[in-house]
């Protein structure tokens, strides 16, 4: 089971609706994290379960960017809109930083978001377990 955080910008909103729509057997058995509105946009189109955030620009970001740091996400789909000056851009680099230092796979376009998503449904995401598995040996 994996913790995955679902962002989206307002113009990509319909996007990451439509995506998770297409995916929502994936994204079944898994936890979900999201900024305020594209959780509940999820959520009024499928029968899944999110643990909303704030919005984006209210510090949602940053709440997910805490996460990021704490190590307790494994997969952040993050669609963002190039062309639209965001008014909290500081947030969305740090989170991004974050993402790279821990070593965290993000998508921040559709191309990228599918192949994670047929990764994460092959199962392809199985290092936590296997680290989880190492460390138990060792104690």
């Amino acid at each position: 089971m994996m913790n995955i955080a679902l962002i989206a910008h307002d113009r990509k909103k319909d996007e990451m609706v439509n995506f998770v729509v297409a995916y929502e057997h994936v994204f079944q058995g898994h936890h979900l994290y999201a900024t305020g509105t594209t959780g509940l946009r999820i959520m009024e189109n499928t029968k899944l379960d999110i643990h909303r955030y704030m919005s984006g620009p209210l510090g949602g970001d940053q709440q997910i960017g805490a996460m990021v740091a704490q190590n307790e996400l494994d997969l952040i789909i993050f669609l963002r809109d190039p062309l639209m000056a965001q008014p909290h851009e500081p947030d969305i680099t740090a989170l991004l930083r974050l993402c790279d230092v821990q070593g965290i796979p993000c998508a921040t376009n559709m191309a990228t978001a599918e192949i994670l998503v047929k990764a994460l449904d092959r199962g392809d995401f199985a290092w936590r377990e296997i680290v989880h598995k190492y460390k138990q040996g060792e104690e």
